[in-house]
């Protein structure tokens, strides 16, 4: 196993239940109400169209709640994750939603040899995925052998931009402390918690990220012959992204109080597999 995946799937392993247990992620919610969707689908819902008798897999699906809204929406959906931990989480999900997902243990670049290749008319990408690649353009690869011709790549990300920012300063300035390109090597993080109201005290609190900027993650995706067809940025991301600067502004949504329109939040990106 590489190194960056070991340490990584380590502090995911334990991330999972703790993210089920926070109300952030509303398991309860889902469970009470057959019509809930997550945040983060019911945000691109016009972009996202009809997508009823489609088969989709979401990658990198974590514990779940976006592959289970898009079943929700009348897809057929697998998902995809290394984290056997999140994945347990997402079964449980599932049963409570009452909705049936095909869940598949594997790490991103191995899908292609656990799932059928041109099998799937959607390839799902949800928010916090790409920055624990350290390819993108292999991740491009993977996506094109998955999606059958005609079939369509959707992301929804943090902006490459926002991933540059450094923790929140005294005076409120807004300053670019890492890397906006892919690098070789990773940026090593050592934080403490976790992006969500939870009680738990994680112990493995390192992780490993790489950053991909907007036109190398294009120009992948152009390169694996696939047909970019949108392209949104927003100024707004589904999480308090730099605590303390952001402002809850509705829909799970939080925005930089201080002229938000300085910085891109976040995009949607939608290309089509070439036949």
């Amino acid at each position: 196993m590489d190194e960056y995946r070991r340490i990584n799937q380590a502090n995911w392993d334990e991330r999972a239940p703790a993210h089920a247990g926070s109300p952030d992620y509303a398991f309860e919610r889902f469970a009470a109400d057959p019509g809930f969707l997550s945040d983060v689908v019911r945000f691109d819902l016009p972009r996202l169209g009809d997508i009823a008798g489609l088969r989709g897999v979401h990658l990198q699906c974590h514990i779940g709640t976006d592959t289970v809204s898009l079943a929700r929406l009348g897809a057929t959906m697998t998902g995809l994750d290394f984290s056997g931990p999140a994945l347990v989480e997402a079964r449980r999900l599932a049963a409570l939603a009452g909705v049936d997902v095909d869940w598949v243990e594997a790490e991103l670049y191995d899908a292609p040899k656990v799932l059928p290749n041109g099998a799937f008319d959607l390839v799902y990408t949800g928010v916090g995925a790409l920055c624990w690649l350290p390819d993108i353009g292999r991740w491009a690869q993977v996506v094109a052998s998955l999606l059958r011709p005609g079939g369509r790549l959707f992301i929804r990300e943090g902006h490459p931009m926002l991933w540059t920012l450094a923790d929140p300063r005294p005076d409120g300035v807004v300053a670019v402390e890492y890397p906006y390109f892919e690098r070789a090597g990773p940026t090593r993080f050592d934080a403490p918690g976790t992006y969500v109201a939870t009680e738990v005290d994680l112990v493995e609190t390192v992780t490993w990220e790489w950053n991909h900027g907007l036109g190398e993650i294009v120009g992948a995706v152009l390169a694996a012959g696939m047909r970019l067809t949108m392209l949104d940025e927003h100024d707004s991301v589904p999480w308090a992204a730099l605590p303390g600067q952001m402002a809850d502004v509705g829909g799970g949504e939080w925005q930089l109080i201080d002229r938000p329109g300085r910085l891109p939040h976040s995009y949607t990106l939608q290309a089509i597999r070439e036949g």
